[in-house]
């Protein structure tokens, strides 16, 4: 199989992360496409750089922007999933395809613009590699929660506080009076800027409980821009659940 890259550029605010495929085949054209999944897909010659590439997706972007809103209000994403190869998965916004490693061992790993999961031989049904994506991603966010809620409890005034890896189907995040906050393993398929966003929320609520308008204002103060992102966590949220 042909090693996928992956890069990025920002427009107007936003991430665009995308998936690089080399072609010996092209020589001077590059397509730019967008999947039903959102996922941005770029088949260019084999010695374009990623430089030149990143310039021509920026050109683009304004498009790509509109054809990844699309795909997510028409909802492609919320029919169940297969759990087979070429499948679109996130992981911090950024778009990979999955591989089912047929009649491998061992846990998943994420090389090159490919997230490999095992499927031991006789395993292979989306059961078991549904398993295996699961315990991925909950090992990122084991690893990766704790360091943005370390990033931003001074910001919002407390202190650093016990933090949870859970599953939860309906919330992003929760937290109790003993000062433990609770963040669910889905949200680390979101962007970092989202990501952060559920962590100042649940750090907030440490000091203030509900959501009055003194509760609203302390986020505020701590992340300007929290209404924005708490829109695109809306607009994206039901794309992350599965």
């Amino acid at each position: 199989m042909t090693a996928l890259e992956t890069s990025a550029v920002t427009w107007g605010g936003t991430e665009l992360s995308y998936t690089i495929r080399r072609s010996a085949r092209r020589r001077k054209t590059i397509a730019v496409t967008v999947d039903p999944a959102g996922a941005i897909l770029v088949v260019a010659p084999e010695r374009v750089g990623t430089d030149r590439l990143d310039t021509i997706v920026g050109r683009k972007a304004e498009w790509i922007a509109r054809r990844i809103r699309r795909a997510e209000s028409h909802g492609p994403l919320l029919s169940p999933r297969e759990f087979v190869s070429g499948e679109s998965v996130r992981y911090l916004g950024r778009h990979y395809r999955l591989k089912v490693d047929a009649g491998e061992t061992g846990s998943a790993k994420l090389r090159g613009g490919w997230l490999h999961v095992p499927a031991p031989r006789g395993t292979g049904d989306a059961a078991r590699v549904r398993t295996g994506l699961v315990s991925w991603f909950r090992l990122r966010a084991a690893e990766r929660l704790p360091e943005r809620v370390e990033a931003w409890h001074a910001k919002a005034g407390v202190p650093m506080p016990r933090v949870k890896v859970v599953s939860q189907a309906k919330r992003w995040g929760s937290c109790d009076q003993a000062g433990t906050i609770r963040l669910n393993w889905r949200i680390i398929q979101a962007p970092m800027r989202l990501v952060d966003y559920v962590v100042v929320h649940e750090l907030v609520h440490l000091r203030h409980r509900g959501h009055g308008r003194d509760y609203w204002q302390a986020v505020g103060r701590v992340m300007p821009d929290y209404e924005r992102r708490r829109r695109d966590l809306r607009e994206r949220g039901a794309f992350l659940v599965w």
